[in-house]
Order: structure tokens, then sequence, then C-alpha cells
């Protein structure tokens, strides 16, 4: 593969957002009603779908356990049986175990001291966190505390790949550094106080797009927004066209940034 340069990639992640944001419009994720629903999703989504961290929250809610209190107090038995539908259950409830002892000793159980403070400390304590990499890490800040880092995950990776942008195996700091400068420009652009004008959609889903939750529809700077809604429509291309082994590129907005359309225009 003829990989692109760096000019060049931000260019053509920047083109993809328009594409995307344009088709799709806002995805109103993280899905979620409160941070802490954010931070135990980050957990059960690792290594599963997001169907099946569904049925686990909502297991979780039937319960009354979607709080730092019921979390603390709950039996580990009975946190991996609500929390099963999740996968690797007992590996994730003694995860989430962990991270309330490490709120618990280093926040006195408070998400907003935790969330509070800065970006870079915060990531790497969580990174500190048995079973928390990355992925993990950059999900609880931006979806869960609004603090500005971009979300690298397989869906991203995958479509860097096919679009000859970076190889699949490329680091996730360098992938990330990547996100955040391209975006910048439309960082500016919304801070301006200017929207994209969306195009309503002729049939088809609209990307992962979920109904309006009261973390996807809180106050963010427009940084965080804009790495908000780029890593959810990603996770769109992914779900719905870019798939590990099966392939539909027919009726997805960057497929006309595919290396062979290109080259045949």
């Amino acid at each position: 593969m003829a990989f692109k340069s760096k000019k060049g990639s931000e260019k053509e992640i920047r083109e993809f957002y328009s594409a995307l944001y344009h088709a799709w419009g806002p995805q109103h994720w993280w899905p979620a009603e409160s941070p802490f629903e954010v931070i135990v999703g980050a957990y059960l989504t690792q290594n599963t779908s997001w169907t099946n961290v569904e049925r686990a929250i909502e297991n979780l809610r039937r319960d009354e356990m979607l709080s730092i209190d019921a979390i603390r107090k709950v039996r580990l038995s009975r946190l991996e049986k609500l929390i099963r539908p999740s996968g690797y259950f007992r590996q994730k409830a003694r995860r989430l175990k962990t991270f309330i002892a490490f709120l618990d000793h280093q926040y006195e159980g408070s998400l907003e001291k935790m969330f509070a403070q800065p970006t870079q400390r915060l990531r790497q304590e969580l990174l500190e966190l048995n079973g928390v990499g990355p992925e993990t890490a950059d999900s609880i800040l931006l979806y869960g505390g609004n603090h500005p880092v971009f979300v690298v995950d397989a869906y991203t990776r995958r479509i860097l790949d096919r679009h000859e942008i970076l190889p699949k195996k490329t680091d996730y700091e360098d992938i990330r550094a990547l996100f955040e400068q391209a975006l910048q420009p439309d960082v500016e652009h919304q801070e301006r106080g200017a929207a994209y004008v969306l195009v309503p959609l002729e049939s088809g889903f609209p990307g992962t797009v979920h109904r309006p939750s009261a973390m996807s529809t809180a106050h963010r700077t427009a940084q965080v927004q804009v790495y908000n809604e780029m890593h959810g429509l990603i996770v769109g291309v992914g779900k719905f066209h870019c798939g590990k082994s099966k392939v539909k590129c027919d009726g997805c907005p960057l497929q006309a940034f595919l290396p062979k359309v290109r080259d045949e225009e």
C-alpha cells in the first residue's frame, strides 16, 4: 500500500468528518444517563459488541446497580451475574471493583473530583489500573469527563488501513495525535458558532445514532464535541460498512475516498 503523507492524511480525515456528519448527523454517543454509566460501559464494551453491553447495563439498571455506592457494596458474585451478557464477566466485575477502590482512595469516591484533574495526570492514573488500556481510558475521559482526547478503536484502525492513510498496526498515540491535529480546523469552525447543514437521509440507518440521552446532550466544549462526533461516526462506518470480514462499500459516505475509486476518477 502507498500510505499518504501526514499533510494528506490530515486533509482526508477532515474530509471524512465532513462527509460523515453531512450524511448521518449527530450520533448521540455515548448513550448513557450519567458519567458513572459511561465508565461502566467503557469497561463492559471491552472485547464484545455494544448490543451485549446494553443487555448488561439493563440488568444493572433494573437492579439499581448503576451507582458508585451500589457497585461498592454489591457482592462480586452478584455483579458477575448481572454483567454476564457482556462476556468476560468475572474479569470485568473485578475491574469495576478495582475502579471503585481507586476512586475511593484517590478521590474520596467523587467523580467530580476525579474529572477535575488535568487530563494527562488523570489519563496516566487510569492507565495504571488493571484492565484499562488507552481506548478504555480515553473513552472514560472523553465521554464521561468531557476531557479533550480522541478515542482510537479497532474500527478507526481498519478504516485508516483500508483507505491507505495509516497501517493498522500504527501506534495508538500516533493515531490519536493525527486525529487531534487533523480535526483542529473543525474545532475552530464550531467555536465560531458555525454549524453543518445536514442532508436528509434518503434511506438506510444513519450511522450508529442513538436516542438523545443525558450524557449525549450534556454541555461540551467544541473540541470535545468534535472528537465525540467523529468517533461515533467512525463506529457507524465500522458496524454497517467496514466490517472485519464483511465489507459493504455501497452506501457508505466514505466510499468515494477509497483509493481505487479515487484513482479511477
